[in-house]
């Protein structure tokens, strides 16, 4: 069981409280609002209402000895840097934060938080690749301009192997896994001699920008 804390119990940030309760993690929560705090308070291992940009009420709260901290303030990003500089402060090893707009995710990478999350766009970023019918089947992003996608094998690629390709060199792109659909067997750092075809999906890692590109080879 690990400690987390939870600072605003927006709807991001108390699902992610719930589910890290319900997962039997032990989450503080803290959130000004009492209205918030009510609606996890039955379920995580404690919740409060407070000013969590106050190292001091962190600190009573047990949070220094949190293995990680989701700091998700909505709109208020003052709070989001103040509160996020408190919890570095206190030497919490991890921190996420949910950031409203590109601008708030580069001042938080700045301070040295573990990771930011902007749902919003990351959301529509997933829809608009889907909308697009560029063959992706799968996307998770891993950060500011990177992702893992599954895809299917573009048209030019079939009777070619991995090592013909050179996706490295070429592209920037690191196929990490290859299913065969056919057989239903996966291989991961599949073999460079593997002659693609399209009954192959691949797992592909690598920046927006190389992603982009090989998306639209169908």
């Amino acid at each position: 069981m690990k400690r987390f804390l939870v600072v605003g119990l927006g709807n991001f940030g108390s699902s992610v409280a719930l589910a890290l309760a319900n997962d039997g993690h032990e989450v503080i929560a803290i959130d000004q609002d009492g209205t918030l705090v009510d609606r996890v308070g039955e379920v995580v291992a404690r919740a409060v209402v407070g000013d969590a940009t106050d190292i001091d009420t962190l600190r009573r709260l047990g949070a220094h000895q949190a293995d990680a901290a989701v700091v998700s303030t909505g709109d208020n990003v003052t709070s989001s840097v103040l509160a996020s500089m408190a919890i570095l402060d206190l030497k919490v090893p991890d921190i996420y934060v949910k950031v409203v707009s590109k601008e708030h995710a580069r001042v938080m990478q700045r301070l040295g938080v573990r990771e930011t999350i902007f749902p919003e766009h990351d959301t529509a970023v997933e829809l608009a690749t889907q909308l697009g019918g560029s063959g992706l089947l799968n996307y998770v992003k891993l950060g500011p301009d990177f992702s893992i996608q599954e895809m299917g094998v573009p048209d030019k690629w079939y009777g070619k192997t991995i090592r013909e390709l050179d996706l490295r060199q070429n592209m920037g792109l690191t196929i990490v896994a290859l299913h065969d659909c056919l057989t239903g067997t996966t291989q991961a750092s599949p073999n460079p001699d593997h002659k693609l075809n399209d009954s192959d999906t691949l797992l592909v890692a690598g920046t927006d920008e190389a992603l982009a590109k090989v998306a639209h080879l169908r």
